[in-house]
């Protein structure tokens, strides 16, 4: 009876767990559906600036591009490597995946800023050179966002930096979650004219579903460079922002799964060891028929 009393509590445990499993399912798939919102709904608004700047840098020539921003340089040879990560656990193998690849790049000269709680721990109990740390809400504002990118434009204008880049996971689907590096200070010339294709793209398909009808060439107002001046730090605020809500939205979809992944998998055990107490019981029942049945016959002899 000793097996049966303990394959009961297992099967209490387990139920209980289960339902914690649920709940929490329940609550990342309603912060997962917000978050997968705004980061597509922030995608359009990104493209066109990407596009704008584009086509900026494409008016003057290169020349004429004087901004920090765009120039490679060597001063103090330090990269700031941003990290985005997530502020709780139970999300997979989310965020292991990107501190691999974190990791797998790292080098004498690169320091961190974590964006995240998970991140933080790793590279502080691995002794990296952590620059700074931010912890971010479910839900983070572009002024929230925009704390991190001022500071990095502030190290990097005072010469602490030469280089800025980030790693995120990029969001595909529910089911997809992508490591993704991308290096966003100095903005290179590909990544630019790269946006400018995008756009020009964008703006084709548009234009032949007749969804509006967009002129194909920009008219600057005031001149190219001081737009751009003015434009470039803009550009990298948002970009970080795209980033945070990818993450956001990819830390939402994987726990989601997780899970959902743990309750089927607790419901399962149940039905196991449902089975297994059944068949001890059975067993258990037939001794004593056995027992009851083996004295009859002393008994009766």
């Amino acid at each position: 009876m000793a097996n049966l009393r303990d394959i009961r509590r297992r099967i209490k445990s387990v139920k209980n767990t289960a339902q914690i499993t649920k709940a929490m399912q329940m609550v990342a798939a309603t912060k997962m559906r917000r978050a997968q919102l705004a980061a597509i709904a922030l995608r359009p608004y990104a493209s066109r600036l990407d596009d704008l700047a584009g086509h900026l840098y494409a008016s003057m020539g290169k020349d004429e591009v004087s901004h920090p921003l765009l120039q490679a340089r060597a001063t103090s040879g330090k990269t700031a490597v941003v990290v985005i990560t997530s502020e709780k656990g139970l999300c997979g193998p989310l965020n292991t995946n990107l501190l691999r690849d974190v990791l797998k790049a790292d080098a004498p000269n690169k320091v961190y800023v974590s964006v995240g709680k998970k991140g933080r721990q790793v590279l502080a109990r691995l002794k990296k050179n952590l620059l700074a740390d931010f912890e971010l809400k479910d839900s983070p504002t572009f002024a929230q966002s925009k704390t991190i990118s001022r500071f990095l434009l502030q190290k990097f204008e005072e010469n602490q930096i030469d280089k800025v880049e980030i790693y995120y996971n990029r969001f595909v689907n529910t089911l997809s979650q992508v490591p993704t590096r991308y290096p966003i200070v100095p903005i290179g010339e590909g990544i630019l004219e790269v946006a400018k294709a995008l756009g020009e793209a964008e703006r084709a398909e548009r234009l032949e579903k007749q969804a509006d009808v967009l002129h194909p060439f920009y008219n600057f107002e005031p001149d190219p460079d001081i737009l751009l001046g003015r434009l470039l730090p803009y550009y990298i605020h948002l970009e970080l922002y795209e980033k945070i809500l990818e993450s956001r939205a990819s830390e939402h979809s994987a726990r989601m799964v997780a899970m959902k992944s743990a309750t089927d998998n607790a419901k399962q055990l149940v039905k196991d060891l449902t089975l297994e107490y059944n068949k001890a019981r059975q067993a258990s029942i037939t001794n004593e028929i056995l027992e009851i049945a083996s004295a009859a016959m002393m008994m009766g002899q």
